[in-house]
């Protein structure tokens, strides 16, 4: 199986190809330097695995939710991959992509994915350990609020990822019971986008490149804030 995995939805422009059974990536965390590193960063791991696009199976396409202008660079490019190539996109969840990441580098039972929605709020997403990673309840905009999702039973074995709980300490302040440790994962890395694609694909959840939805959650993230005035 020959999967690309592409995540720009946070600060970090990631790229995995899965060729076989290798993977080769490429990561920088770069502010605002997305569109100048993407597409370079594409040509170089399918040169690396001496492959074009026409011989990928699909892409894996980090899909937020995360920054409103990260995800349309991604999202555009991966759409023109695919059409020229005559592939599908298989959208996965960013948040989760960092979840992944911290069950493989811990013994973590849950983990609680937080990354900055700006207005004071985060993305949050929390997920259990599995073959499979099962979602705990569905992504959504939080404020810096208790998380009435998660009990205090399960708070040793569970783990804050994300640079959300960065950005807004007020929030694991206020859900310390419920939380054991914080990772120092911070953003989605796209190698770990491939096993949820590879999951995602088997599930028969690929689209063709114009029936891609992105997973934007906040559903006037496009629009100026009101202002008051006619």
């Amino acid at each position: 199986m020959n999967l690309l995995g592409i995540d720009t939805s946070s600060l970090a422009c990631s790229v995995a190809l899965q060729h076989g059974d290798d993977i080769i990536e490429r990561h920088e965390e770069q502010a605002r330097e997305h569109t100048r590193l993407l597409v370079p960063m594409i040509r170089a791991v399918l040169e690396e695995a001496g492959l074009s696009t026409a011989g990928l199976d699909a892409i894996v396409l980090g899909n937020g939710p995360g920054s409103f202008i990260g995800m349309r660079i991604a999202a555009s490019v991966a759409q023109g991959l695919a059409h020229g190539a005559g592939i599908a996109i298989v959208p996965v969840s960013s948040l989760a992509a960092v979840a992944v990441e911290v069950f493989a580098r811990s013994d973590a039972a849950e983990v609680v994915v937080a990354q900055d929605a700006h207005m004071g709020e985060v993305y949050l997403g929390a997920w259990r350990r599995g073959a499979q990673p099962g979602a705990l309840f569905e992504e959504c905009l939080h404020a810096q609020t208790i998380i009435a999702e998660l009990d205090e039973m399960h708070a040793d074995t569970r783990v804050a990822a994300g640079f959300g709980w960065q950005r807004y300490p007020h929030l694991l302040a206020v859900n310390e019971d419920r939380i054991g440790q914080c990772s120092d994962v911070l953003y989605p890395r796209a190698r770990h986008l491939l096993p949820l694609g590879d999951d995602a694909l088997s599930k028969g959840l690929a689209v063709a490149p114009e029936d891609l939805v992105p997973a934007y959650l906040r559903s006037k993230v496009a629009e100026k804030p009101a202002t008051g005035q006619p």
